[in-house]
């Protein structure tokens, strides 16, 4: 069984936590490992490999991540834009031998219940053995009206349900027959792909399409932007799992959470014996109840409850908890007028790190740090000049046609326009600061010559 593992989606609900280019299921939450790391470790457990469906910037996260791991038995393929989640899939499926049985699981959910869960599994295999296509029903636990449902005779379905009202929530809580509609899936790929083409023919044509014109080499798939934006975009529910008469329901009672709010996170997160989320930068005088966040600043809270508090360095939210879904509404302001719902201060990239330590008007300082064997792409800007200063480690720079070895303590000159690269061929990673001049220091600024990771 392969596991096809989509890693779309940029956590709105988590921010200033999760951002497009840190989206929650990289963050590490849980005992220094990410949702999406617990997401490969839980499922390896059945699954011979994992296929990992995501956007560029994604993939070094994910790479890095399984790398973590040992994780070496994988597959990519790469999107460069998302189409939801029927074209991703079929990518994948259509890349694989039709009788392969995938289970689809998206990257950012928590499940706690592993035991119940590889008996559930086991059973979505079985159907999906018979030729069903599988989805997962959670059993809830009470009236959530964040969620899908799906209306079940045993393992029939009689119905997907959109968003209920809290009244239509507590009926179907109450029927016992309603389920959570988890998002994960498990069927031949042939098996989907034939129901794709049946229910929705655009979308296949469209993705068969796009594979035939992929870019590939030995790593991952990669498809071309305008192949891409030729998909019809739609879910695998509406494209497939509510048209077929060969979709089975198996009954999830796995102890399961999407964390898709900051309430959600609190209930996972571990606390003190005043109900605080434990943190050790929190200092707590007569407060309770409180999720706090934060690893950079101490944050003190005086007599306060059922708040959440999280502070990013460059953000800070304040909320009452039970109105963390409202989160959405901040990300679609800021995204008038600021990068903040796309970059941290710092961003991860193939090749290491970067952290902005100041960014005003006319001039930005950066530290950075290059892993070992990485080097940045050959590159010019056109409205800023830096100065590279080595703090650990030998640079290799590449400034013009000149090629020289920068040590610790010492520094470089790159002028607006002139192309440069810097290597590190040594065994430690490089850490230099940056100083950036110019009229303007944002990241777009930025022409790759060469480049190792293919990025344009």
């Amino acid at each position: 069984m392969t596991n096809i593992i989509l890693c779309g989606g940029s956590g709105t609900r988590l921010w200033p936590i999760s951002r497009t280019l840190m989206p929650k299921q990289f963050v590490k939450f849980f005992d220094d490992k990410s949702l999406f790391q617990l997401t490969v470790e839980r499922n390896e457990k059945v699954c011979s490999s994992q296929y990992i469906v995501s956007n560029a910037e994604q993939y070094f996260l994910a790479l890095d991540q399984l790398e973590e791991l040992g994780k070496t038995n994988n597959r990519y393929l790469l999107e460069p834009v998302g189409r939801n989640t029927a074209p991703a899939i079929a990518l994948a499926c259509m890349s694989l031998d039709p009788e392969t049985i995938v289970l689809v699981t998206p990257s950012d959910h928590l499940i706690k219940s592993e035991k119940e869960y590889a008996k559930v599994l086991a059973r979505a295999k079985k159907l999906a053995e018979d030729g069903h296509l599988v989805t997962f029903g959670i059993t809830p636990t009470f009236a959530e009206t964040g969620f899908g449902y799906i209306e079940a005779d045993g393992e029939d379905v009689k119905a997907f349900h959109e968003k209920p009202s809290l009244e239509v929530a507590t009926k179907y809580l109450e029927a016992g027959n309603y389920y959570w509609n988890s998002g994960m899936f498990c069927f031949k790929a042939g098996v989907f792909l034939d129901e794709l083409q049946k229910h929705s023919p655009e979308i296949y044509e469209a993705t068969k399409s796009a594979l035939e014109n992929k870019n590939k080499n030995d790593e991952m798939i990669r498809i071309d932007h305008e192949s891409m934006m030729q998909i019809p975009e739609d879910s695998i529910d509406y494209a497939v799992m509510e048209q077929s008469d060969k979709v089975k329901v198996v009954a999830s009672d796995i102890d399961w959470s999407d964390l898709g709010s900051f309430d959600a996170l609190y209930e996972e997160l571990p606390k003190d014996e005043k109900g605080n989320t434990k943190n050790e930068n929190h200092i707590s005088v007569d407060s309770k109840n409180n999720l706090v966040y934060g690893k950079e600043r101490k944050i003190a809270t005086v007599d306060v409850e059922d708040l959440i508090i999280v502070d990013t360095g460059d953000a800070l939210l304040v909320s009452k908890k039970g109105s963390s879904q409202k989160v959405k509404a901040v990300v679609n302001e800021l995204k008038k007028d600021t990068q903040l719902h796309n970059i941290h201060l710092t961003g991860y990239r193939p090749w290491g790190t970067y952290t902005v330590l100041e960014d005003t008007e006319g001039y930005k300082i950066k530290r950075i740090e290059v892993k070992p064997g990485k080097r940045l792409s050959l590159q010019k800007h056109f409205h800023r000049n830096e100065h590279w200063i080595i703090v650990s480690g030998t640079a290799t720079v590449t400034v013009g046609d000149k090629v020289e070895l920068i040590r610790p303590n010492e520094s470089i000159y790159i002028n607006m326009g002139v192309v440069h690269r810097l290597e590190n061929q040594g065994k430690i990673p490089i850490v230099l600061i940056e100083a950036q001049v110019g009229e303007y220091t944002g990241e777009d600024d930025i022409v790759r010559l060469e480049d190792d990771y293919k990025r344009c």
